[in-house]
This record gives C-alpha cells, structure tokens and sequence, in this order.
C-alpha cells in the first residue's frame, strides 16, 4: 500500500490545501481531501481490469469551498434535513440557519462540509484521518464537538469510514458520507441503467419541503420497493407525489437494525462495465439521492459538466428530522459517550463476460 500526498494551495486562512492517494497493489486507489474530510475520487477496475474513478468531483479542489452538490464531503453536524431548522434539548430550544427551503440542511451554509479539517497519515500507509473541532455555537449547535473520520483502504478494494465524535454538552448529531457514485466511471452518462438493491421494506414519506410526514412506511407495490434489484430509473418517472417531490429519489429508507450493529444497506451495480459496490453501515437508514439538482454544478474532473441523475448518492446515516421525532433513532450525544458510526464500501465486478 503507499499514500501519497499533495498540497494544492492554501485557504484565505492560511491553512494547508492537501489531498492524499492511497494506492494498492492492483492499482486500485481512494482520493482524498483535507475540505470537508472529502472522499474526492475512488479509482476500481471493470470486470476487463480497467481502472476508472467513480466518484464525481472537481477538477480544482478549491471548488470544493463551494460545493451545493456535497460532493464526497463528510456532512455534519446534522445530515439531512431538520424542520424549521429548530429542536429543543434539555428544555432550550436552538434554531439553526435555514439554508433548504425553510429547514436546516446538512449543518448549515458554514458547517464542518466546508472547514478544512487536521489530518495525518496513520501507520501502515493504508489510511487517512481527518479531524475537526466544532466550537460550542458553531450554526448554533450546542457543545464543543470533536469528530474524528478515518478512511482505510484496503488491497481488496474495500473502503472502510470509520466516524468518531465527542462533545463537552448534550447535542444532537449525523454523519454521514455523501458520495455519489457512477459506477461506468464519472462523467459516463447517466446513472439510470445503474441496478440497485436496498436492505429496505420501509421508508419515509415526505412532505413538499422534504421533512418526513411520520411513521415508516412499506416499499411494497411502490416505486420505492428496491429489495429485489432494479434499475433505478426504472419506476423513476412514473405519475408518483412522493417522486414529484424530489424530482425522483430523494429518500431515506429505513434498514432492519437500529442498534449499531453492521448490517448490509444496498448493492448497487453497473452493467456494462460490470462494477458493483456493496454498503455494510452500523447506521439505521440509507438517503438515496438520484443526483436530481446537478445541472449548472460546474464541470467534473474529466472536463464534462454535471447533469441531472448522472450519478447516485448513497447517504448511510440517521433519519432526518430525528431531532423532533421521539420514535426515531436517537441523534442525541451526551458528555463521556463516543459517537460511533461505520460504513464499508465493498468494491468488485460479476465477472460476465463482455465489456464497454
């Protein structure tokens, strides 16, 4: 395994701009950056021993400053959406920047998303570590947070995220990665033809701005049923609300476990190319997020621009609005506990025959 490393400039603050290849044996790599604790490319081969990146991003890591899309970024302190942008903990009630409509989305505008994190190379040169200390009131978020991600990379194509916070007050808290995948390699056309499969036989229902209606509802003889393999853009344009709503996928469906233990989150495959990844997470949900809003997002690494459902995001975390909801997983993290989340990217190929 070997990590190599680049500093590409520096933030108005002065701070080291630096990213980081590991690299194994076969050729296979995961790209990293210090903006946002960024997973900025992950290079696998097709079942013809290709290697391509299938992960969008942008060819100067500087647009990673301004990125809508999140792409790659480790997204806290809160991913997804919080209604109103107001929760009420221990009695006080904090109210957070509206930065989605009229809700809080994925931190607020000035988040640990776009901070530039402290990070080192651990021993064995087989991963990387990020870590960003979140001040008491940071977008109005109670306690003084430290998070601490760490990448791993492995000579089987395996991405392990490891996610670690603690904090000095009772707060809420969800991370999550929110990289998109193109498994045809990225800038390759659209994600469509892309087969997914979920762990899933619920999911939540949402209102016009996002926020969850309630309870979980069953996937079955919906559009949101994924638990045999589909295309995605199989049911994606049918006459639905709830794919009215999101411009098609933009979802949370709930997995079976919600007590930390790893379970499989979904399976997502290419035909053509024959990749496929599988996502192992200790989260209770999975936001999938058929890349709906990409056009005008700048230009990929590969020169051509972002479109619309040209790559998927596969978001293992929380569910959103947890905060309000007392029958949701807990988001709440208290002084002396460890926050401990995991999600394990399983890279390979189904090894048919043929090829693009």
């Amino acid at each position: 395994m070997e990590v190599t490393q680049y500093i590409h400039g520096y933030s108005p603050k002065g701070e080291a701009i630096v990213s980081y290849k590991i690299t194994n044996k076969k050729g296979s790599y995961v790209q990293l950056c210090n903006i946002g604790a960024t997973v900025m490319g992950i290079g696998v081969p097709d079942r013809n021993g290709l290697v391509e990146d299938v992960v969008p991003g942008y060819q100067n890591v500087m647009q990673y400053f301004q990125d809508p899309p999140y792409f790659g970024k480790t997204v806290g302190r809160y991913a997804n959406r919080i209604a109103r942008g107001v929760f009420s903990l221990e009695g006080k009630e904090y109210r957070l920047a509206l930065n989605n409509g009229p809700n809080h989305l994925h931190g607020g505008p000035q988040s640990m998303c776009i901070q530039v994190w402290i990070s080192r190379i651990e021993e064995g040169d087989d991963a990387v570590s990020f870590t960003y200390s979140s001040p008491h009131g940071e977008e109005n978020y109670p306690g003084n947070m430290q998070v601490t991600v760490t990448f791993r990379w492995s000579e089987d194509d395996v991405l392990t995220l490891e996610m670690r916070a603690i904090t000095d007050m009772t707060t809420i808290i969800n991370l999550t990665s929110h990289t998109y995948f193109n498994l045809a390699g990225e800038g390759n056309g659209s994600v469509l033809n892309h087969i997914l499969q979920l762990n899933a036989d619920y999911y939540l229902p949402v209102d016009p701005t996002s926020i969850p209606l309630g309870d979980p509802a069953p996937v079955r003889k919906t559009p949101f049923d994924f638990t045999s393999p589909k295309p995605i853009g199989k049911d994606i344009t049918l006459d639905n609300e709830q794919l009215h709503i999101g411009n098609g996928y933009d979802h949370c469906w709930c997995l079976p476990l919600s007590d930390g233990s790893m379970q499989k989150a979904a399976v997502l495959s290419e035909p053509i190319s024959g990749r496929l990844v599988t996502i192992h997470t200790t989260q209770p949900g999975i936001q999938v997020y058929t890349g709906n809003w990409l056009d005008g997002n700048g230009k990929g690494k590969n020169g051509i621009p972002h479109r619309n459902r040209h790559a998927v995001a596969l978001e293992c975390q929380n569910y959103p609005d947890s905060p309000n909801r007392p029958g949701y997983p807990t988001c709440l993290l208290r002084p002396g506990e460890l926050y401990l989340q995991k999600i394990v990217y399983a890279f390979g190929t189904d090894q048919s025959t043929g090829g693009r």
